[in-house]
């Protein structure tokens, strides 16, 4: 009995099972942590529409964030994103850090995020994101600072929710030494 019909069915499985990976838009993505995160049952929590109201975020948590039309937003500073699209939903939400550090926002739409700290806003460092995939779909790390305050602003979102984690994120992998 011949073995090639069978090594032949298991390299068509195997190939066929890479293809089904190439179709998944978040296949390429280096998120491993978040998006361990996004595969758990999400927090749902109301995003705030004014300071007096912020409900706060704890880092390695998968929250669901419910927003309210943008225009019913009180905003701590103005959005970064100057473009609001009619029918734009937004909220505000607290982060205290217990170490500095650059900090990921994930998020599952593309939603603007502004981070405020003591009045000002601060600059993302990187981002990155995956159309088609939701689960996150877009990542932007910012340098954060421990024991402060920290106002997230979501703005310019088409969706009412939007799921966010906060994650630090992974150190640099060390480059390779030159050869000699």
């Amino acid at each position: 009995m011949s073995r090639i019909p069978g090594v032949l069915i298991g390299l068509g499985l195997a190939l066929g099972a890479g293809h089904a990976c190439a179709d998944d838009p978040c296949a390429a993505a280096t998120w491993e942590h978040e998006r361990a995160l996004f595969r758990q049952a999400p927090q749902v929590i109301n995003a705030g529409v004014s300071a007096a109201q912020l409900p706060v975020l704890k880092p390695d948590v998968h929250y669901e964030v419910n927003l309210s039309a943008q225009p019913q937003v009180a905003f701590a500073l103005a959005p970064a994103k100057k473009k609001e699209v009619p029918g734009s939903r937004a909220g505000l939400a607290q982060l205290t850090l217990e170490h500095a550090g650059v900090y990921r926002i994930s998020l599952s739409a593309p939603v603007w995020v502004d981070v405020i700290a003591n009045g000002t806003l601060l600059e993302s460092r990187d981002h990155q994101g995956r159309h088609g995939c939701d689960a996150p779909q877009k990542i932007v790390e910012f340098t954060l600072p421990a024991g402060t305050a920290l106002t997230l602003q979501l703005s310019a979102s088409s969706g009412a929710s939007v799921d966010v984690a906060i994650t630090p994120a992974p150190a640099p992998t060390p480059a390779a030494p030159a050869p000699r």
